[in-house]
């Protein structure tokens, strides 16, 4: 997280004629960085350099993730109305949509419990991506995790009945995520039922457990070999 920061200055400092202030949504690779900023997609070399942009549409690119062999980019995009998951190499080409969904109220950035379809993950294989949307759910606060071929096709819910941020390890066989999602809530010091736990998948046994049972919010886990880390 120091490296990603340490470049993401490096980067700020590249905008600086254009006033560059507020870089989002980092993912890294091990050669790149990726972020968004004013609503499009740009990169950096790990080890600074100038920001190179990579989509230049009028719609918002957010939540970028690097597939774990750094060839490909999936992200959420927001074209032609919809919020959906597109993907598209890492060097920067034309966007592919992956995904269709119903256009709903809350594909809106600013909606009080994050957009719709948020890009979260890749399997290891580099073959297909996790993500989170509530294109079923009649609750914003109840969304579910989806699988989609990055070739695109039809979506496969996780046998999961709701889920937020999650992280596969890098084996595939565990799913560390959230039920409840809460992480565009500014809910400072609240303890009550709807800060989100670690809960911890088997994908053979479609065992699940609760991890933290905590009363604090512990939520958007990352695998780094077998230990999990979360703010």
């Amino acid at each position: 997280m120091k490296k990603i920061l340490s470049v993401l200055l490096f980067a700020s400092l590249a905008f600086a004629q254009e006033e560059g202030r507020l870089l989002r949504f980092p993912a890294i690779s091990d050669q790149s960085i990726v972020f968004t900023y004013a609503g499009d997609l740009y990169t950096v070399p790990i080890n600074g350099g100038t920001a190179r942009r990579l989509t230049s549409h009028n719609g918002f690119e957010m939540f970028a993730r690097f597939s774990p062999d750094g060839r490909w980019l999936a992200f959420t995009g927001q074209y032609d109305g919809n919020t959906e998951v597109f993907v598209m190499p890492s060097q920067g080409g034309e966007p592919k949509r992956l995904t269709y969904t119903a256009t709903l109220s809350r594909d809106d950035v600013s909606d009080r419990m994050g957009p719709n379809n948020i890009v979260m993950d890749w399997t290891p294989d580099s073959r297909a991506i996790l993500y989170r949307s509530r294109q079923i759910s009649f609750n914003a606060f109840i969304g579910q995790l989806y699988q989609v071929s990055r070739d695109g096709g039809l979506s496969q819910q996780l046998p999961l009945p709701r889920g937020g941020f999650c992280s596969l390890s890098p084996d595939g066989k565990r799913l560390a995520y959230n039920r409840v999602f809460r992480e565009f809530r500014t809910w400072k010091r609240y303890r009550g039922g709807m800060n989100p736990d670690l809960w911890l998948l088997d994908l053979t046994s479609l065992k699940a457990r609760n991890l933290t049972q905590s009363t604090a919010a512990e939520s958007v886990p990352m695998w780094h070999g077998n230990k999990l880390y979360f703010p």
